[in-house]
């Protein structure tokens, strides 16, 4: 993730966690746009709407929604509001002391934690069971992780050192624990595999007791799941639909909506849209100015176009604490290609505009033109590169599909995203 100040909070998930190399009651209160609805047994509203009370600044171009969290089996559920939708992660994490502070008695996972590791950020905290009910669909027995719960007198163990040093940014300035840090109240990842880890090692551990924790390898069936695929129908993928944003000062909430399911019902069929096959890290190939890079992904937790570096745009860096962002000096188009996997034949022409980040207005939280660079994007296990990080803008105005692995869909088994 990314803190930036000067206005804006960008807080940029950088697509897929890391560990994606080894994949196969109620709340505190209302919030205005925070989700929660869709006028469909499988669907439910999003909201573009600068974040939940206690984020300052605005936290542009995330897209929030409402989850409702249950102990499993019961009637005793609490509906969190303002949790990040994020097609680059796999997986819900909930934020113990958000705005809405998680207060359930969940138990457990056995003795389950886990140091979840995006690109520049990690989340700690232990693993915990629940059911996931999000409009009329319902994921029963979800292991899901809860965060910001650690530490003196909090009840659960302290930051393991060897999370802290696991990531790009090895210190625990890095931990996305905190209502600021993260920027929501949860995080609802509905990306295109279904456990956040798979064979990896080195994410979990087991924390008998209240000071002692050591890595450990989760099984499948142990580790933070998708909820999308543990419905009992409509749980091929998701449809996501925003609408399409004027650039240059853009607007000050937008309102959309997730459909869960791809071409199982009427709201969520494929019609002509175009379909981008994943290589087995969710990857695929994005060419610009004559060059391809591998690694792309597409990523609605991060809230810009995150692509390449200041040396291979000629962008400038805005500076003036918004490190990360471009700010050109007049806004700059940019035209891409996306491919599919090697031997899909898909592509596609994709153009965007960069702004300058400093010039627009930091009372809107709806932008289709926040850009900045992205250097370290994993290619392969162990190896990064610049890349193209399709944050929410480019799903402005789009309709946009995210199919799970190995579940059927009309246009065959997922991985696959498509628009």
């Amino acid at each position: 993730m990314r803190l930036m100040l000067s206005g804006f909070i960008a807080l940029a998930l950088l697509g897929t966690l890391m560990f994606a190399f080894g994949c196969g009651g109620s709340s505190s209160g209302t919030v205005p746009g925070g989700g929660g609805g869709g006028s469909a047994q499988n669907s439910v509203a999003l909201s573009v709407d600068g974040g939940p009370p206690g984020i300052a600044p605005n936290y542009p171009d995330a897209a929030f929604t409402s989850v409702t969290v249950c102990v499993p089996g019961t009637a005793n559920c609490q509906t969190i509001d303002h949790v990040l939708v994020d097609t680059g992660s796999y997986g819900l994490r909930i934020l113990k002391l958000g705005s809405a502070p998680l207060t359930l008695p969940l138990a457990q996972e056995g003795t389950l934690a886990e140091c979840a590791q995006f690109v520049d950020s990690f989340t700690w905290g232990p693993v915990m069971m629940a059911d996931v009910k999000m409009a009329g669909e319902v994921a029963s027995n979800v292991p899901l992780q809860v965060i910001g719960d650690s530490g003196t007198n909090a009840g659960f163990p302290e930051i393991p050192n060897t999370c802290q040093t696991s990531v790009v940014c090895p210190s625990s300035s890095c931990s996305a624990d905190t209502l600021q840090t993260l920027g929501a109240n949860g995080l609802l990842g509905v990306g295109s595999f279904i456990q956040d880890c798979g064979s990896c090692t080195g994410f979990y551990y087991s924390c008998p007791t209240a000071s002692t924790c050591t890595q450990t390898t989760a099984l499948l069936a142990q580790q933070v799941a998708n909820p999308v695929a543990m419905f009992a129908s409509d749980n091929n993928g998701v449809l996501i639909q925003l609408p399409a944003i004027a650039s240059g000062s853009g607007q000050a909430t937008a309102a959309g909506t997730m459909f869960f399911g791809i071409g199982t019902q009427s709201n969520n069929a494929l019609g002509n849209a175009t379909i981008f096959q994943m290589d087995e890290f969710g990857d695929f190939t994005t060419v610009y100015n004559g060059h391809s890079y591998p690694g792309s992904f597409l990523d609605s937790g991060s809230n810009g176009i995150f692509f390449l570096t200041t040396a291979l745009t000629g962008m400038p860096d805005c500076g003036d604490g918004d490190t990360g962002f471009y700010c050109p000096a007049a806004t700059t188009p940019f035209t891409t290609t996306t491919e599919g996997t090697t031997g899909t034949g898909t592509s596609e022409t994709v153009a965007f505009n960069a702004a300058n980040v400093n010039l627009l207005p930091a009372a809107n939280t709806a932008f289709n033109d926040l850009t900045g660079e992205n250097p370290i994007c994993p290619v392969t296990p162990g190896t990064t590169a610049p890349c193209f990080d399709w944050g929410l803008p480019f799903f402005f105005g789009r309709n946009v599909y995210t199919a799970i692995e190995g579940r059927s869909t009309p246009a065959g088994p997922g991985p696959y995203w498509a628009y």
